[in-house]
């Protein structure tokens, strides 16, 4: 495989179509088809709107995006402001190429750029290549803490309860 010239720059929000259905095929590759339920004005409201909660970047070849990174500042009482690094997707075609390290780095510079206390993600854990990717960097894989979650019909009925 041909080596790509990529581009590594801050999403926009004309980027926001095609960065969901990086998400999309994301949600496919993790065995989870159906459960991207965010719409697209949804996504660019909470990127771009007037109370955005997350930043990104985008890999670009030839003028096509190829890869993305998503990230939001989390609050550990422990440690401080930590980025949330929610997800990195590159496409089939382009892996192999290193741009999944050059979106990770980006993070990285993005979190010490803004003073971070550390950065941090999840990773499935029949997912050996994200893992392998991730421990080449240094990373700890902690596999004591179990994931939580209440979705909003749930929350409805908790809030109401």
């Amino acid at each position: 495989m041909r080596t790509m010239d990529c581009t590594i720059r801050m999403a926009e929000v004309r980027d926001v179509p095609r960065m969901l259905e990086l998400v999309r095929e994301l949600a496919i590759f993790e065995k989870e088809p159906d459960a991207v339920t965010v719409t697209l004005e949804h996504m660019r409201d909470a990127g771009f709107g007037p109370d955005p909660v997350w930043v990104g970047w985008v890999a670009e070849v030839e003028g096509l995006i190829v890869g993305i990174v998503v990230c939001y500042v989390r609050y550990s009482t422990w440690k401080g402001r930590r980025l949330y690094l929610e997800d990195i997707v590159v496409t089939e075609e382009a892996r192999g190429q290193r741009i999944g390290e050059k979106l990770f780095r980006q993070c990285a510079e993005y979190a010490v750029e803004k003073n971070y206390a550390g950065m941090l993600w999840q990773v499935l854990d029949w997912n050996t290549d994200a893992i392998r990717f991730y421990e080449r960097f240094g990373a700890s894989m902690d596999p004591q803490w179990v994931n939580g979650s209440l979705e909003m019909d749930q929350l409805k009925e908790l809030a109401t309860s």
